[in-house]
Order: C-alpha cells, then sequence, then structure tokens
C-alpha cells in the first residue's frame, strides 16, 4: 500500500472508527439525491482527506457518505472526479482504491450520458454491460503495485453479468424503462460534433460520457465486482443535433434520478 493511501486510510479509520462499508456508490452529474435514502452516520468533506482530489465542479458535493441504507453499510462519493478537471488519472480514480481498502466488496457507479442509440430516449436508463476507452490514458500507467492487482489485468468481463441481471429484474419489475448497452468514455469537458457522434456509434456506442471507465478500471484490477448505470441526458443524433446546456442536462437527470435511485437501492438490498 502506498504512503499516500495509508495516510488516507489512516484519517478515515480514525474518523468511522469501527465502522466498515460493505458497498461502495460513486454519485454522478446531478444524481447526490441517493444519499436522501441513507442513514448518515459520517459525511467528510473530500477537501479534510490527506491526499484525496477536491471536486472543482460546483454541482458535485465532493463529500464521502458513511451511512445505513437497506440495511447494509455503504459509502457514497457524493461528487466524483474527472480527468478533465486536470488530475491525472491516477489522482481521479484513488478514491476508488481507498473505498476498496476500506472493506467494500462491491462497486456501483452512476453517471449522466448522451444517448447514441436512437431506440434509446433523453430521460431513460442504461446497464453498462460494456465499455470503449477514448479517454487519453489509462489509469494503470506507470509502476504497477502487485498488491493492488496484476501488472495486465483482464478486462472480459469489466461489469458484474449477475448484478446487471439483477439491475434489469428490479427495472421490469418496477415498469422502469432501463436499457442495456456500451458506454464510451471522452475526456471532454466540451460535447461532441454532429460527426463526433456519428463516430461514437459506428464503433459500437450507446452512451457517451467523461467519467466511469477509469473507476471502473481501477475496480477491475483490485477484482472488485462493479454495477454501473447511466441517465441518458440529452440526445447525440446527428441528423437532429441541438444544442444542450448543463443546466438542461442536470434537469433531465433530476427528473430521472429517482428511478436510477430506486434500482440502486434494490440492488444493494440483495447484495
Amino acid at each position: 500500500m502506498s504512503q499516500a493511501l495509508r495516510e488516507s486510510i489512516e484519517f478515515l479509520q480514525k474518523k468511522i472508527g469501527d465502522f466498515e462499508p460493505e458497498v461502495g456508490i460513486v454519485l454522478g452529474t446531478g444524481l447526490g439525491g441517493l444519499v436522501n435514502d441513507i442513514e448518515v452516520l459520517h459525511s467528510i468533506m473530500y477537501s479534510s482527506i490527506p491526499n484525496f482530489p477536491i471536486s472543482t465542479l460546483e454541482f458535485h458535493s465532493g463529500k464521502l457518505i458513511f451511512g445505513i441504507l437497506k440495511g447494509k453499510k455503504v459509502v457514497a462519493m457524493q461528487g466524483r472526479l474527472h480527468y478533465y478537471e486536470g488530475y491525472s488519472m491516477q489522482q481521479i480514480t484513488f478514491p476508488i482504491r481507498v473505498l476498496k481498502a476500506l472493506g467494500i466488496k462491491n462497486l456501483l457507479v452512476s453517471n449522466a450520458a448522451g444517448s447514441l442509440n436512437p431506440e434509446f430516449k433523453k430521460g431513460d436508463l442504461m446497464i453498462i454491460n460494456d465499455h470503449i476507452n477514448l479517454q487519453a490514458e489509462s489509469p494503470l500507467r506507470g509502476i504497477n503495485d502487485s498488491d493492488q492487482g496484476p501488472r495486465f489485468p483482464d478486462m472480459s468481463q469489466p461489469y458484474q453479468k449477475n448484478l446487471i441481471a439483477e439491475g434489469i429484474k428490479i427495472a421490469k419489475a418496477e415498469n422502469i424503462t432501463c436499457h442495456q448497452g456500451v458506454y464510451i468514455s471522452v475526456t471532454g469537458p466540451n460535447l461532441e460534433t454532429k460527426a463526433e457522434y456519428k463516430y461514437l456509434r459506428i464503433i459500437g456506442g450507446d452512451a457517451v460520457g467523461m467519467s466511469t471507465v477509469p473507476e471502473v478500471i481501477v475496480a477491475n484490477h483490485m477484482s472488485l465486482p462493479v454495477f454501473a448505470i447511466s441517465v441518458l441526458t440529452d440526445e447525440g443524433f446527428p441528423e437532429e443535433l441541438k444544442p444542450i446546456s448543463l443546466e438542461e442536462i442536470i434537469a433531465t437527470a433530476a427528473i430521472a434520478e429517482p428511478k436510477m435511485t430506486k434500482i440502486l437501492s434494490e440492488l444493494i438490498s440483495i447484495l
């Protein structure tokens, strides 16, 4: 374990005592409302945690929330970090390593994404069953820490099939429109051009966003099972492309969020 990771863990353990989270949750843009369902025991600002990057986005709270949800001990990242904020890939994925070291056995990830598939509409949900990484580099670049994971981790099943099946089952039971698809991760922060949306669809994408994949790579490096879900907040269909603002994206996320929260909460209850 690196010195930086050890310092973060020691600080957090002093704050949370013998609380050992079972499930880690990453809440994406406009999707922090799940915290309202958590019986909060500890709330810790990123800025107070040694070596922890600080979210620079005004719509990301930047807190670690420890508490009870559906009878399970959870820790939620209320606000994630992005490569486009200027951090390295190792920095933005550092919190995932912290959560694993604290004891989590499963990682649930959410994000806001743009639809590339004409059958997937704004406001729908999409469970990610695979991804294409177009980010600038891998978070595993550099000297490998064999205590964390292998030099060349397998990525044939980055998202747990059994968790995907359970997520789909929950969505059907709750009458929630929820697709499965391939998520493409790009650097951002700019949105895509018509030609880029067309290209992303041609190479196999169903949704595009600026996060998630680095976190998933690091989770797989540590053999941590992952479930990931996107709220589709806009539509990147080249023939019908219209300007979109951040305010519109957040507003759509807020409308769809209760559906996503329902799926995540019910999934946590059976983990």
